[in-house]
């Protein structure tokens, strides 16, 4: 597709899940357009994608292999970003937000749902890859992801914390795992958030 019209929205949504992405493309409807960066070697996933598409009858959206730290997209293409929980996922953050910000046109916007830490967290618990796979160990802090987005380029930054979690939230398998480890629960100074992370490129 790529956008390059501005017969209205373009929106893409980083690695969200098939279902979502296409209902979320149909209630958009055209002219808005929904370009879909998957992870490259999800091939299952994209012509399962445009399965689900075909059968919706949604026509405004594109499902492309890409990452997070290569968005397959032009400079200044699209009006929206968006990611669910995903970034945190990946290694090199500073580049994600570079790619974000790159194929974002002037006055584009960032919108992201994802875990921040607010405090400090153990380097013994970033380090088990057991907490990675359900985003707590990426988890960047509050101060920290605020640098990186500025870094990036955006400006208007705004970290929404919704909702705060106590060592309960990691479940009884991550309560073995930090005893495992040696940490105790109650003396782990920083607490993981729910958060809504918003920025802003600059506008022409």
């Amino acid at each position: 597709m790529p956008p390059t019209r501005r017969t209205g929205r373009a929106y893409v949504p980083l690695a969200v899940g098939v279902l979502v992405a296409v209902a979320a493309a149909g209630r958009l409807g055209p002219p808005n357009t929904m370009v879909v960066a998957g992870p490259s070697g999800a091939v299952a996933m994209l012509a399962l994608a445009r399965r689900h598409q075909a059968e919706a009858g949604v026509t405004n959206a594109e499902f492309l292999k890409g990452q997070l730290e290569a968005v397959p997209l032009p400079d200044a293409t699209v009006d929206v970003v968006l990611s669910n929980c995903v970034v945190n996922l990946s290694t090199d953050k500073d580049r994600v937000f570079a790619e974000a910000f790159r194929v974002l046109r002037p006055g584009g916007r960032l919108a992201i749902a994802d875990i921040v830490v607010e405090g400090e967290v153990p380097a013994t618990l970033r380090r088990a890859i057991e907490l990675w796979s359900g985003c707590l160990a990426g988890a960047l802090e509050v101060g920290e992801a605020r640098a990186k987005l500025a870094t990036a380029g955006f400006e208007d930054v705004d970290i929404e914390i919704t909702r705060t979690f106590g060592p309960e939230a990691l479940g009884e398998a991550g309560l073995k795992l930090l005893a495992e480890l040696g940490i105790d629960p109650a003396k782990v100074p920083g607490r993981f958030a729910s958060a809504f992370v918003r920025g802003k490129k600059p506008a022409a």
